[in-house]
């Protein structure tokens, strides 16, 4: 049915006002109502864009002493113009240009009133000419849809953000640096280096230095480039039978550049640099240990010594204790330094025997981290892990901290409350006796990650992480 411009907006009118009006006084009615929220539009958007440009001049940015300085390079810019002028005025004969330059210095207006167009006018082009640099040189390196203004607050909150150290191994340690590099660029991961099995130990064996897998998991996790370099660097050679079958890149790469370098922590902090890392990752020692376990035998009840962290968790067994070979190993110093100015020490999630206590048996940590004033938090892990710690509770987590380290080492512990049987069925969840909170300060909360139940959502330990820094420091103010 064809119904003329008239009629429908006669129909709007009627719907939207609710009265009866002739088509023309709906037409109006209506173009008032578009004019109304044209208006409203350009009024937000006024208002947001004054918003954006407030921004630059917050505290933090680091924005404000350069576009001092800029203003006071115009201002002696501006100064030597205006004697260059003055000039011309008092020497330079009447000519036909002089009328013209008169106009255009405001002449007719008072001094006071000229000082201040003219003022304003600068600042708002230098300010104009400011924005659209930056916005050229950093449009590469911003992600769309963000502000040039926030992407520049994110990174100086982080670089403002708590000092943090966290201490363990494996995909546990990694999937919590992936969340805490969100808060803060002050990060130190100490990582142990016992392992000597798979691509790392064949590294280890054939070079003869330490070994790097758990360094490159932790660099990757780090990393601010999410996309082809950091895959890289995680990518494993599968094919083929040659002697790079089961290789890391990453692996590899931090091997070469221990060999140009001279020495393996120099290898780590490039490799750093290759990933665009913001903090640091520490090799608890730099001394070539081994991890040795006495394992209690399933069958016969027979106590045997196994050497080497890769064979221990293939043992049919129960472990009874771990210890480093060579017994006593220095710390790598900066380790000790990361501890001691820490503001928060965050001692797992990993594997408890071959992860975490490897970096807490080296002696110079375990005394740095007694020393530290930081807040100083155990995270329990989420599931047991076979071979390793099948049936543990929270309280037998603990208790094996303290078999080898004696007691006392964290004010609290950050267990998950979550059950993650409810989103896997085949995952055993470490259960947290009701007892363990008359000796010591238990925090619980949902931390899992609902996709893999198995282990920590990194987002939500983060954020639990903050919760528990602030109540003892107050809220974290970034300047």
């Amino acid at each position: 049915m064809n119904v003329d411009a008239g009629k429908v907006f006669q129909i709007n009118a009627i719907y939207y006002y609710g009265i009866n009006l002739t088509e023309k006084e709906g037409l109006a009615m209506i173009a008032l109502d578009v004019e109304r929220q044209m208006k409203q539009i350009m009024k937000n958007k006024i208002t947001q864009q004054i918003k954006n440009f407030t921004r630059w001049l917050q505290p933090g940015l680091g924005v404000k002493r350069w576009l001092i300085v800029i203003l006071l390079g115009n201002t002696f810019l501006a100064v030597g113009v205006a004697l260059f002028t003055l000039d011309i005025y008092r020497k330079a004969p009447q000519t036909w240009w002089l009328p013209i330059l008169s106009f255009l210095s405001l002449r007719p207006f008072p001094r006071l009133l000229r000082v201040i167009i003219f003022g304003f006018i600068g600042i708002g082009t230098i300010i104009w000419g400011i924005v659209g640099l930056n916005k050229s040189l950093l449009g590469p390196f911003i992600r769309p849809g963000n502000p040039v203004v926030e992407s520049i607050e994110k990174f100086r909150n982080k670089k403002y953000g708590p000092h943090i150290v966290a201490i363990g191994g494996g995909h546990g340690l990694a999937a919590l640096l992936r969340g805490l590099k969100n808060i803060s660029h002050n990060l130190d991961s100490i990582v142990t280096v016992a392992d000597d099995g798979g691509s790392s130990g064949r590294l280890r064996d054939s070079l003869g230095i330490l070994p790097p897998g758990d360094i490159r998991n932790c660099l990757a996790a780090l990393s601010n480039d999410e996309e082809l370099l950091t895959h890289l660097f995680q990518y494993r050679f599968a094919k083929g039978d040659g002697s790079l079958k089961g290789h890391s890149f990453g692996n590899i790469f931090i091997s070469s550049l221990a060999e140009l370098t001279g020495s393996f922590e120099k290898a780590i902090a490039e490799s750093g640099r290759v990933l665009a890392v913001n903090g640091r990752v520490l090799p608890s020692t730099l001394e070539n240990v081994n991890l040795v376990a006495d394992v209690i035998e399933t069958e016969n009840g027979r106590e045997i010594r196994i050497n080497g962290e890769s064979k221990i968790t293939e043992a049919e067994g129960k472990i009874k204790r771990v210890m480093l070979k060579p017994n006593n190993p220095p710390a790598y110093p900066d380790a000790i330094r990361a501890i001691l100015s820490a503001e928060l020490i965050v001692i797992g999630p990993g594997s408890l025997y071959t992860s975490i206590l490897p970096n807490l048996l080296v002696r110079d940590i375990t005394s740095a981290i007694r020393a530290s004033q930081a807040l100083k938090i155990f995270i329990c892990n989420v599931a047991t892990q076979e071979g390793e710690t099948d049936g543990f509770t929270c309280g037998d987590h603990i208790k094996v901290l303290e078999d080898h380290i004696e007691g006392g080492l964290f004010d609290i512990v950050l267990v998950n409350d979550e059950s993650p049987q409810k989103y896997n069925k085949n995952v055993h969840e470490v259960k947290i006796e009701p007892e363990l909170s008359l000796n010591y300060n238990v925090y619980q909360a949902d931390l899992i990650d609902r996709e893999h139940p198995w282990r920590h959502d990194s987002y939500k330990l983060t954020e639990k992480l903050i919760d528990l820094l602030e109540e003892r420091t107050g809220p974290l103010i970034m300047p």
